[in-house]
């Protein structure tokens, strides 16, 4: 049994409890704090009944309240919507054209697609649409499938490359990878597309060569004079606007290995409204065509 004594320093008794020649002295709580202590629990058992909170097998205990923030997220949702669906309805039933002519309609399409914009397509094309390598850049005029208010709406509905039927098509076929051309010839055409767009080439280029080797294979695609073909996804090579680099490494990677990156087809996740609001910021960025 525990031998209860009074320290000589303090005179505070102590609890009998001693470790290593230290002893614990018996100071109790303020009772204050217990008081509020106690409180704490019954407001906790109070809070257990009025709100979910216990977990259960499949579910859990809803409270008498049946509040969760779930639902009051929902709720808060369903108030947006429908203090929007007013002018969200009658941007959906609007050309474009029509949307961008009216001021109102404007500012609340380019107010809703920036915010859609930062949810969806931030992640690749940057917070400003500035862009990244292999994501393009929406701020300049330089589009592979067209710049125009439909050609954008289109490619965020449908996508390139994606699942959708009326995806955007078109890939740079691996001419390395499957030996569609030879070393000597990638390299040489790869010189060829840099002085295109008035790139040095390479001191040992054979830009002869290279030329007759774009004639063959690439103008097809891209055109006589590398001008590109926005049909196709096809890039303008005369400019200096480079998807994934103008270094030669960066060009022979692409003639090597190919080009066929993926943008996802929109229209399954997002509703009209929404996508056109899309098109219509993105064509406001600074690069958008008439």
């Amino acid at each position: 049994m525990a031998k209860h004594e009074i320290d000589a320093v303090t005179g505070t008794e102590t609890t009998g409890h001693e470790w290593d020649g230290i002893r614990e002295l018996n100071n109790p709580l303020p009772r204050w704090w217990l008081w509020v202590f106690y409180a704490t629990i019954v407001w906790s058992i109070g809070y257990w009944i009025v709100y979910p909170s216990w977990p259960l097998v499949t579910q859990y205990t809803q409270g008498v309240f049946g509040w969760s923030s779930r639902g009051a997220v929902a709720e808060d949702l369903a108030a947006l919507r429908q203090q929007r669906s007013a002018m969200a309805d009658q941007i959906a039933a609007t050309p474009l054209q029509e949307i961008i002519a009216d001021q109102r309609m404007l500012d609340f399409a380019r107010a809703q697609g920036r915010a859609a914009f930062a949810d969806n397509c931030a992640p690749c094309h940057g917070a400003g649409g500035g862009g990244a390598k292999g994501y393009p850049n929406l701020n300049d005029d330089d589009w592979l499938w067209g710049g125009k208010l439909s050609d954008i709406e289109y490619t965020i509905r449908h996508g390139v490359r994606s699942t959708d039927d009326k995806s955007r098509q078109g890939s740079m076929p691996a001419f390395g990878r499957d030996k569609l051309l030879t070393t000597p010839d990638i390299l040489a055409v790869a010189n060829y597309a840099r002085s295109l767009s008035g790139l040095p080439a390479a001191a040992d280029a054979d830009l002869a060569r290279g030329k007759k080797v774009f004639a063959e294979n690439c103008a097809s695609c891209h055109g006589e004079n590398g001008k590109g073909n926005r049909e196709i996804g096809a890039p303008d090579l005369t400019d200096q606007i480079w998807l994934y680099g103008p270094s030669l490494e960066a060009i022979v990677e692409g003639l090597m290995n190919g080009r066929g990156a993926v943008m996802p087809a929109w229209a399954p996740r997002l509703d009209d409204t929404t996508i056109k609001s899309l098109a219509v910021y993105v064509h406001g960025l600074g690069g958008g065509q008439k």
